[in-house]
This record gives C-alpha cells, sequence and structure tokens, in this order.
C-alpha cells in the first residue's frame, strides 16, 4: 500500500482570506488554495491538510496578528505550526509579489528552517497585557497635543497667566487649567478659555488611559511579581518586557538571546586594529526601548550605575556605549525575572509576605523607618504598618524597596558590578 506522502505547508495571512500553499518535501508545490478567514474558512483550510500526523510543519505569518485565530485552531487540531517572517526582498524581487507566492514562501521557510519560530501563547496573561496596552498607548499618545499645546501658548500670553503657569509639571498645570475660571480682558479671558479646554481633553484622556494602566498593574501584580521587583521598573516597562518575551519563556534558550530579541546585544565594528563594538539597531524596539527608560531613569536615582558610568567614562567610553552596556545587564535581569516567573515565582504573595521581605532588607542594611519616611516624604508609620501586613500599600511599599536598593552598596541584588557585554 502506497504511503502518504509528507507534507510542509505555509498560510499567507490576511483580514478576510488566508491562503494556502502545500509542497512535498523536496520544496514541489502540490497546491495553492484560498479560504475564508472565519471559522467556516479554517475548518476547510484544516480538511485539505489532511492527517496532521502527515504534515511536517506548517508556517504561518503574523500569529499574533491577522493568522491569531487561524494558529490556535491548527494547534488545537494537532499541526505542528511555526511562526515565519515575511518574504525577504530578494525573494519578492526575483519571484514577484502575490499570496500564493508569500504562501509558498512560508511553507520553503519551515522546509529549510530559516526564520522560523514557536508561535507566542495567544490565550493567556500576557496577551491581556497586549491587548490592554495596545488600547491605552491611543489616549496616551493623544494627550502629547494638549500637553504641548498649553506648555507653549502661555509664552505669548499675558504676563499673569505666563507666571500662574510656567514651570509646572505637566500634570499639576493641566489640573490648575482644567479647573480654572477664564476671567480679565479680551486676549486673557480667550487665552484662558483656549487652555482650559485643551486641558480637559487631556483630563478625559487620562481617565481613559488610567483605569487600563491600573488592570495592567494588577495582572503583573499577579502573574509577575519579578518584573515589578527590576529596580525602576514600572508597570508599562514591566508589561512591556512580559509582552515582548511572551508567556512561554523557555522559548527564548538563554539571556544572550534575550538581549539579542531585545536588540541589546553588542553588535562587532571591527577592522584592521580597531577593536570595538556598537549600538544593535535590530531586534524588537518596544523591548529595547523599555530597557532604555529603566537605563535612563537608573543613570538619574541609581548610586551604583552613576558609580559605574563614571568609571567608564574615564576610561573613554561614550555616552552611547555605557547605555549599551547597562541595557545588556538590564537585560540580563530581565530574563532572570522571565525564569523566576517560569518557574513558579510570580504569585501574588500577601501583604504579611512582602511586609516580611521588606523589614529584612531594611534592617539587613540598618536603615530605620524613620529614614524611609523622610525619604519619600511619607509619616513612617505607613512604613510600619506595611511591615506588619496592617495595610496593603504596593506603590508605596515598591518605593521604599527601590530606595533601599539605590543607596546601598554594589554587594546588593540590585547594585552587583556592571560587566562590559
Amino acid at each position: 500500500m502506497e504511503q502518504p506522502t509528507t507534507i510542509i505547508a505555509g498560510v499567507d495571512t490576511h483580514t478576510g482570506i488566508h491562503t494556502l500553499a502545500l509542497l512535498d518535501m523536496n520544496g514541489r508545490v502540490l497546491s495553492t488554495n484560498t479560504f475564508g478567514a472565519d471559522p467556516d474558512g479554517y475548518g476547510h483550510l484544516i480538511a485539505m491538510l489532511g492527517d496532521p500526523a502527515r504534515c511536517a510543519g506548517i508556517g504561518v505569518e503574523g500569529t499574533n496578528s491577522f493568522g491569531a485565530a487561524l494558529a490556535r485552531r491548527l494547534q488545537a487540531a494537532g499541526f505542528p505550526v511555526y511562526e515565519v517572517l515575511r518574504p525577504k526582498r530578494g525573494v519578492r524581487r526575483k519571484d514577484g509579489k502575490s499570496d500564493p507566492i508569500d504562501a509558498i514562501a512560508a511553507a520553503r521557510s519551515v522546509l529549510a528552517g530559516d526564520g522560523t519560530s514557536l508561535p507566542k501563547s495567544s490565550d493567556g496573561w500576557v496577551e491581556a497585557l497586549r491587548h490592554l496596552n495596545a488600547e491605552r498607548s491611543q489616549p496616551v499618545t493623544a494627550m502629547t497635543t494638549p500637553a504641548n499645546s498649553t506648555g507653549g501658548l502661555p509664552a505669548a500670553a499675558p504676563e499673569p497667566i505666563r507666571e500662574k503657569y510656567r514651570g509646572l509639571r505637566t500634570e499639576t498645570r493641566m489640573n490648575r487649567l482644567a479647573s480654572c475660571r477664564p476671567s480679565g480682558g479680551l486676549v486673557a479671558h480667550s487665552v484662558l478659555t483656549a487652555l482650559k479646554g485643551a486641558a480637559k481633553a487631556w483630563r478625559a484622556l487620562k481617565e481613559q488611559a488610567d483605569p487600563l494602566e491600573e488592570r495592567m498593574r494588577s495582572i503583573l501584580d499577579t502573574n509577575a511579581r519579578p518584573l515589578l521587583d527590576i529596580y525602576r521598573a514600572g508597570t508599562i516597562t514591566a508589561a512591556t518586557i512580559a509582552i515582548v518575551a511572551g508567556d512561554n519563556p523557555e522559548l527564548i534558550r538563554d539571556e544572550a538571546a534575550f538581549a539579542k530579541l531585545c536588540g541589546a546585544c553588542p553588535i562587532p565594528a571591527s577592522s584592521g586594529k580597531t577593536n570595538r563594538h556598537r549600538l544593535n539597531r535590530g531586534g524588537n524596539r518596544q523591548g529595547n526601548m523599555a530597557l532604555h527608560r529603566i537605563a535612563i531613569v537608573r543613570l538619574g536615582y541609581h548610586q551604583p550605575t552613576r558609580d559605574y558610568v563614571a568609571k567608564k567614562t574615564r576610561e573613554g567610553k561614550s555616552k552611547l556605549e555605557f547605555i549599551r552596556c547597562l541595557k545588556r545587564h538590564i537585560a540580563r535581569e530581565a530574563y532572570k525575572a522571565l525564569i523566576a516567573i517560569r518557574n513558579g515565582g510570580a504569585g501574588r504573595q500577601t501583604p504579611q509576605e512582602r511586609g516580611a521581605l521588606l523589614r529584612r532588607l531594611r534592617t539587613s542594611h540598618g536603615i530605620t523607618q524613620q529614614q524611609i519616611g523622610e525619604a519619600l516624604a511619607v509619616p513612617s508609620s505607613r512604613i510600619s504598618e506595611i511591615e506588619r501586613g496592617t495595610r496593603d500599600l504596593p506603590e508605596l511599599e515598591q518605593r521604599a524597596t527601590q530606595w533601599i536598593h539605590s543607596i546601598t552598596t554594589p554587594t546588593t541584588r540590585h547594585s552587583q558590578p556592571l560587566d562590559d557585554e
């Protein structure tokens, strides 16, 4: 009896249609077909594939966008699914551009094992973060315009208005303008009316973004506490790192691979007698931005980091070079946090457990509750309540922990000597 032919498949995904290409193990095209991007279309596509046992792999473009639903259906049906990159420019130049050509290129990528990876899970807490973060970015981006206009317009306003609102932090300026009562002459009244309208628009956008950020914080606190414990990693930064890595970080083989994923690994730029490295312009730019944000904040508030920068400056390193080194070090911390999450260290601790950890950290460095209270401008009784577990104040607890790390010696967990990778 003739054995069924082993096949390789590729799918070019779009909003309304998906194109399937079937190849044999020698790379010859067997067929190409187009199906609707809906449950019925997925069923017909799976029927076209036949028995999962005779399919060596399916390359799907955009497993986290247009191909997400199809990838889930294929995995549930038992097919080995791989995410593939879009065809390279050389392929498009040689073979042209069409849906069947792209589907064939996806299948051949799986056959060659070139540019393929396992798709990220799209039904866990990381997927929830991804949706929340994407939706939050819309009002946050829109907030830039009214913030800039209220910052620049007072420069040409009458003197009393200019002096009253000049030099204020954005949030303070917006809140005061939104609650002001326009008065004065024609020009002053008109300027305040315009500024008040912009401030109210800004505040409305902020009221849309804040609940989404709070929900993201809750998800991270429950599922990825080690990411929040990274020194100077806030909610959005921690969420970005989680989204880049996905909720199956075991797919990233080691910390060097994670650094490369985030574009934080050094790239050789040597020639002749010159031996140096340069910044990596590739990788996931959102992940790179998250590492960069942590590095920049540490430069201002983390004394061991500032000491390290001073040392590298004396050695002749440029600003871009020592920031690259800092980002590589932070990538190592982030990868360790991701592994801790994978190993079960991500669960929510009780206020009593977290308070005990803060007390041990404080006493191990001989720091008093009064010192923390003075540094953070809060009553020392708040620190006492956190340590005893009588009040759950995660934001203040994180600030206290980060302040302790910022003043401790380089022998502490967050202040280990930085390397030059």
